[in-house]
């Protein structure tokens, strides 16, 4: 009777989490990134492809998680000859590793929606955890009947710490992740 209880409280703790589908249909969900060029300029890019889901509980908002994936080969960096050599074996290796993939592990919030969202992050085949600063934008009711809820995460990696082969000087070692995401309640 005791186990029966816990999991009937269990099960109802975890059925309050709203789960939420990035959209990417509306296109109102962005995975992008910035590295300095030589030192002396910013070079912006995108991943156009990926897919996701989070679960927000407003109740237990330190229960959030989150799990994306992204095709590596659609890359865009608005330079075709650019590209082509991010998806080889210098950068992103995509014919050896299609995908990057990130998946939460805990979320520690503060106020006002915001927080640190930490997690695993499998990229160039290899998988370091890594933490986000999380900003809540807003949620609420859509004008087609749903409800969306929208964050800004950022995250500053290390190109070897994911065996990033190339060498891009002592000003480009890091690169600045952003990820935008407005979700769908399911």
């Amino acid at each position: 009777m005791k186990y029966l209880l816990m999991i009937l409280i269990l099960g109802t703790t975890l059925a309050n989490a709203d789960k939420y589908t990035i959209d990417t249909k509306g296109a109102h969900a962005f995975v992008q990134f910035k590295i300095k060029h030589l030192g002396y300029s910013w070079l912006y890019g995108r991943f156009d492809t990926f897919s996701g889901e989070f679960e927000f509980d407003e109740a237990n908002p330190e229960k959030a998680r989150i799990e994306m994936t992204v095709d590596t080969a659609s890359v865009n960096s608005n330079h075709t000859a650019r590209d082509k050599h991010l998806r080889n074996e210098d950068f992103l290796n995509v014919t050896a590793h299609p995908t990057a993939t990130f998946k939460s592990t805990s979320f520690t919030p503060t106020e006002n929606g915001h927080g640190k969202m930490v997690g695993n992050l499998t990229l160039n085949g290899v998988t370091n955890e890594i933490s986000f600063d999380v900003e809540f934008i807003g949620g609420g009711k859509d004008p087609w009947g749903g409800f969306r809820r929208g964050y800004e995460a950022t995250s500053t990696i290390t190109l070897a710490d994911f065996k990033i082969k190339k060498n891009l000087g002592p000003t480009s070692q890091t690169l600045e992740l952003t990820v935008s995401v407005e979700g769908i309640k399911q």
